[in-house]
């Protein structure tokens, strides 16, 4: 129940900075494909170079840069603020609980490096973390989008704009719609870009209340199958930890449309993918997604613009922020 009101405040909260605000909305003036075509042209054969190598030592690499993508650009907007580390003024975003379980950052500095080596100070950690989340899609599954360039890199990362910011995994469909609009993101890029959980995972601490506590009454969340409920249960145990487990069962190294097909049939791992199917658009989406002969095809097409309109959140451009010579700090 605490968890509960917390998050009830946290919407509220929401609510009130999208009102007197409008903060980190998209724009993307100034970003364009082939940004650095003639300051830095192997710009993106590096990292893709460097993200394979990666990935081919460790596939679970590529939900994690997509995800801090995704993280980045939801807080201050899309200028790798996420990659900074704590300074003596206070915690940075990557130390705020949404965000302790973040991995891939030395993969962005490998990546950073490398292309350092090539052109120094051209490149942004900024498009590193866009290029890295379409890189990764791409190695996993074949998805591929044109990744527009030209952001600049932020100066501030407050672990305390975390909350505010960024959906949680127990958010409702109205929670969720409200977080996606504060972005100038629409109901049907929430549908689309949730299906990035066709790869990744998620711990059993993550969905612990959904299967024992739901309402808090020792309650488990009757949107969820309760066959698949009894799967979890048995590895899952109250208040546990781990293990954790895949958010698209048996299908969680490909990017594909297979996370659709589970959400239909109520076997979403988290309470926001279940909550995709109590709005007409979202629910519309998961069953054409589920059932088409097309999917993934047509999966593959909506993901990339809406990862392209998401990548253009909050961006500085022009003469705002700088190049950072190393990710995790301010020059």
């Amino acid at each position: 129940m605490a968890v509960q009101k917390r998050v009830v405040s946290i919407f509220f909260i929401q609510l009130v900075l999208l009102a007197v605000s409008g903060l980190n909305r998209v724009d993307g003036a100034g970003l364009r494909t082939g940004y650095y075509d003639e300051s830095c042209p192997d710009a993106e054969t590096i990292a893709l170079k460097t993200i394979r190598k990666a990935i081919s030592k460790d596939v679970t690499l590529a939900a994690a840069l997509l995800r801090l993508h995704f993280h980045d650009c939801f807080v201050r907007g899309c200028e790798a603020s996420v990659l900074l580390n704590a300074t003596k003024e206070g915690d940075a975003e990557k130390d705020g609980f949404l965000n302790l379980s973040l991995r891939g950052f030395d993969v962005i500095d490998d990546v950073k490096s490398a292309i350092e080596k090539s052109c120094p100070g051209v490149v942004s950690c900024a498009d590193i973390l866009a290029l890295a989340a379409r890189d990764a899609v791409q190695l996993t599954g074949g998805l591929f989008w044109k990744v527009e360039t030209g952001r600049r890199d932020g100066r501030i990362s407050l672990s305390k704009e975390i909350d505010v910011n960024l959906p949680f995994s127990n958010f409702n469909i109205t929670q969720l719609k409200q977080n996606f609009a504060s972005k100038g993101l629409t109901k049907k890029d929430l549908v689309v870009l949730s299906g990035a959980h066709t790869i990744g995972s998620a711990s059993c601490f993550t969905i612990n209340t959904r299967l024992y506590n739901f309402t808090g009454r020792s309650d488990t969340d009757p949107a969820l199958d309760p066959t698949f409920a009894s799967e979890l249960k048995k590895k899952c145990k109250p208040g546990g930890i781990l293990p954790v487990f895949e958010l698209d069962q048996g299908s969680s190294t490909i990017s594909d449309a297979h996370f659709y097909k589970a959400v239909r049939q109520n076997r979403g791992l988290l309470i926001s993918d279940a909550a995709l199917l109590d709005d007409h658009v979202t629910r519309a989406y998961v069953k054409r997604q589920s059932t088409s002969a097309t999917a993934g095809a047509n999966f593959g097409r909506d993901f990339g613009k809406s990862m392209e309109k998401m990548g253009r959140i909050g961006v500085l451009t022009g003469n705002k922020g700088e190049i950072r010579q190393r990710c995790a700090l301010v020059n």
